[in-house]
């Protein structure tokens, strides 16, 4: 897996690619979330829309990352999950846990309110 990371308005994009499968991603995305709160920059958006597979680890690296964004006073929210990943979120009852959108846009504009 591998991200970008991109800055819209008040938010920062981390458009993923790949496989999510947790392990060393997991790690490398913490990191870039830390320095992300050290800029005080707390309003994630996470791009699923290039993801092809995603594990339990992978699912477990993004609640993580969740607790972290919300532990710091900010919030990440998940935009353009494919219908298998969203199928996913649906079994596991975590769309429940994430705000979820269908355009990095719509993610983007929510933290507006």
């Amino acid at each position: 897996m591998s991200f970008k990371v991109s800055e819209r308005y008040n938010s920062v994009v981390l458009e993923f690619k790949g496989n999510v499968m947790g392990g060393p991603d997991a790690v490398t995305l913490n990191e870039q979330l830390h320095e992300l709160i050290d800029q005080n920059k707390k309003n994630i958006v996470v791009d699923l829309g290039k993801v092809k597979f995603m594990n339990s680890s992978g699912l477990g690296m993004l609640i993580g990352a969740l607790t972290t964004m919300r532990n710091a006073g900010g919030d990440l929210r998940i935009a353009n999950a494919t219908d298998k990943i969203e199928s996913l979120l649906i079994i596991t009852k975590l769309i429940t846990v994430f705000q979820h959108f269908k355009s990095v846009d719509e993610a983007v504009e929510s933290f507006k309110e």
